[in-house]
């Protein structure tokens, strides 16, 4: 992958309900939550998503994939990787698949330890975890260039 320090990242947690999405700076080297957005009609909310592009001019994008903890496929892996196809399509910028195996977990315990109230009984972590997906995005990528497996 042909890398260049310094540009501005989306991230996003896909989700069928909701996406949770996350900005980062690689300069800066840390990802910043945005907002989580909910689906419309089953479908991603495409007006919110072209606005957080408008507003935030992304070089890339950033998707996390859900795999099983063996690696495996899920179905949602599938739904996933559409809508890396979907956006790639509609916003025409490169978008790369990370993996997101634990990203939640590791959202839902940030959320707890920052305090963030429970909605309907639930703490929504989606933005954080799409913030967990682009730092591990960045890290690994920065490996890579490090020349570390």
């Amino acid at each position: 992958m042909t890398h260049v320090r310094g540009r501005t990242l989306l991230g996003f947690d896909f989700g069928r309900q909701r996406i949770g999405v996350a900005v980062a700076q690689e300069l800066i080297g840390q990802a910043s939550p945005l907002e989580t957005l909910r689906s419309v009609g089953n479908k991603p909310d495409w007006t919110s998503i072209q606005r957080l592009i408008d507003r935030w001019k992304p070089d890339a994008l950033v998707v996390g994939i859900p795999l099983e903890m063996d690696g495996s496929e899920q179905e949602m892996t599938l739904a996933a990787r559409r809508f890396v196809r979907q956006l790639e399509g509609r916003m025409g910028l490169p978008v790369f698949g990370a993996d997101e195996r634990l990203s939640s977990i590791a959202a839902t315990g940030m959320a707890f330890e920052s305090g963030r109230s429970a909605r309907r009984g639930r703490v929504v972590v989606d933005d954080l975890a799409a913030k967990v997906i682009l730092d591990a995005f960045m890290a690994e990528s920065h490996d890579h260039e490090q020349g570390c497996a």
